[in-house]
């Protein structure tokens, strides 16, 4: 995994030195290695921060080119199938000078254009610098494992994997988006394709954008949507396909020249990918975290998955201290993002990076397969309407009952409506207030599907790909250590979302295509735990007396961007949720608006 960064100035040079500057933000994200390039008399420059996984030589340095220099690339992340691609490339009497899957990327778009992004399998953000098209290609994957920002603002263009790099030149000005500050307290992050600040935007999941520098223009293309089906088959050749596709899976996530990890929680995600890693013969490190004194700390189950399995375990424990840490998350995520596990997620990362430069990680499961309380609720208030309401609903396009409400308040933790914001904000950033405070969901709501498969969208495009995406990326990287997440694989996700919900989704059975495929495998106690997230003791979250340490002389009061007494009465009532949100906030301005 890498860190990746590029500047085209249309009207001046660009000074090395300060370039250099901003791709050495990224050093956490590639610590191994390093490379820059400058082009068309350092009116462009392409940049790389590298971590090493495959072709440890000085060959796999990035930038990398290729034959006669006209397409440059400099990529972050891992192409899953790139062993096929590159055997079909060469088929067709491309060369190859390295063993990285970097480079299958320029021969095949050297091959198929921008057909190559849709033949990848993994996860990346990349740049690609086409000098003879005078164009600038930048590409993310399906899901947005891999984050890439791109500022653009008068003759200026710059990428990078994170906000701090762009932050980082002097042309750039920190001006806030005020409606992505609104939506941060709404949604818990700032959603694609904005960022929280003027003129910075995220290439959102599925996208690749064409940046063409003569012409000063840019072209947003969306290259993947997931298919949605109703397909009815038998259950237990869905539950064998989708068994052998998750091995296979998890196999070809473990391509690497160096050991390969596993985060292990005790619940079924993590637990089957550690299953399938020692199916295929590997003993990886497995690593949880765990808080004392809680008998919910997941870190005891994880253990027993461990000893079932016969891997090392590692356990870090979180103590009331642990919530200290918020001081270096501005500096962790460059935005706000007020997931309640971004400590624990950072805390196990940093133990992890002492063994292993790469785990494994059980993001997308729940997605896949209906995993979340939500689904069942949600599944069981649509089986209790009458035929008659279903019927009539139907028709109108409706889902019985308001399906983006019921979502927004199964996200909120602590919930911000229009209400909430006039009474949060100053007056003069009331115009900053959406008119529809569910606007992002209702851009990823289907009503023509089904009551789960609509749930599992919003899930995908919004909580999984903006917060939990986002959380895993960040936090890993901060800590120098790779993620991979092998549930993301979007055959897999075709397979599933092809079927008719009835088959793959069992009210009373969490996960059950994963559950069959697992069963035999792993503890009792382990197919019988209640789900949990990943997340601590309430009272990790409830301690007033360091909200009000944090939000006693907030900056945002003094700024006069939130009103004091409304911090005054959060901290009356005891508003756990909404004060996290705001100690979050609080937190982030302070580092960088400041």
């Amino acid at each position: 995994m890498c860190g990746i960064v590029g500047q085209l100035n249309l009207k001046n040079a660009i000074e090395r030195s300060a370039f250099i500057a901003m791709r050495d933000t990224l050093t956490h994200r590639g610590p191994d290695d390093a490379g820059a390039n400058f082009f068309e008399n350092d009116s462009i420059a392409l940049g790389h921060r590298r971590l090493s996984f495959l072709d440890l030589s000085e060959a796999g340095r990035q930038p990398i080119s290729n034959e006669d220099e006209t397409i440059w690339i400099t990529f972050n992340g891992e192409i899953y199938n790139y062993i096929e691609l590159r055997n079909e490339l060469l088929k067709l009497n491309y060369r190859f000078k390295t063993e990285t899957d970097t480079e299958v990327i320029i021969h095949g778009y050297e091959e198929w254009g921008t057909e190559i992004i849709s033949r990848l399998k993994g996860m990346f953000a990349f740049g690609l610098l086409d000098l003879k098209k005078n164009q600038l290609l930048l590409a993310r994957d399906t899901f947005g494992i891999k984050p890439l920002y791109y500022y653009q603002h008068n003759e200026q263009f710059i990428f990078a994997s994170e906000l701090k790099a762009i932050l980082k030149c002097s042309d750039v000005k920190r001006e806030i988006d005020f409606t992505s500050f609104a939506d941060y307290f709404i949604y818990r992050y700032v959603p694609s394709p904005k960022s929280i600040w003027k003129n910075i935007s995220k290439l959102p999941p599925a996208h690749f954008l064409i940046f063409d520098y003569k012409t000063n223009t840019t072209q947003l293309t969306e290259y993947r949507q997931l298919k949605f089906g109703s397909e009815k088959i038998n259950e237990q050749d869905l539950i064998s396909e989708v068994g052998k596709m998750l091995e296979q899976s998890v196999s070809i996530h473990a391509r690497s020249d160096v050991p390969i990890g596993s985060f292990l929680s005790g619940g079924y995600d993590s637990s089957a990918i550690v299953y399938y890693l020692t199916k295929l013969g590997y003993k990886p490190e497995t690593f949880s975290i765990g808080f004392k004194d809680w008998q919910n700390s997941e870190h005891q189950f994880a253990q027993l998955v461990a000893d079932h399995l016969n891997v090392p375990h590692n356990v870090t424990l979180a103590t009331d201290e642990t919530l200290e840490l918020l001081d270096i998350m501005p500096d962790v995520y460059d935005e706000p993002i007020a997931d309640i596990s971004i400590l624990p997620t950072w805390l196990v990362s940093r133990s992890a990076v002492q063994k292993v430069k790469a785990v494994m990680s059980g993001e997308g499961a729940d997605e896949l397969f209906g995993g979340y309380t939500w689904h069942k609720e949600f599944y069981k208030k649509n089986a209790e309407l009458p035929f008659w309401k279903k019927w009539s609903n139907k028709l109108s396009g409706e889902k019985g009952f308001d399906t983006v409400a019921f979502y927004s308040n199964a996200m909120a933790m602590g919930k911000f409506d229009g209400n909430e914001l006039k009474q949060m904000l100053h007056p003069d950033f009331h115009s900053s207030i959406p008119e529809d405070s569910n606007w992002f969901y209702r851009k990823n709501f289907n009503s023509n599907l089904s009551p789960v498969k609509s749930l599992q969208k919003l899930d995908i495009k919004c909580f999984m790909g903006e917060l939990v995406l986002t959380k895993i990326d960040r936090a890993t990287m901060a800590n120098s250590l790779e993620a991979r997440v092998p549930f993301l694989d979007y055959k897999l996700f075709e397979k599933i979302l092809e079927v008719n919900e009835d088959v793959y989704f069992k009210p009373d059975t969490t996960k059950f295509v994963l559950y069959e495929n697992i069963s035999e495998h792993l503890p009792t106690a382990i197919l019988e735990r209640k789900k949990q997230g990943f997340v601590g003791p309430d009272k990790f979250y409830m301690n007033i007396e360091r909200y009000k340490n944090i939000l006693g002389n907030a900056d945002l009061v003094r700024d006069g961007i939130v009103r004091a007494e409304y911090y005054e009465r959060l901290l009356n009532n005891k508003d756990h949720w909404r004060l996290w949100k705001l100690a979050v906030m609080e937190k982030w301005y302070k580092r960088w608006a400041t």
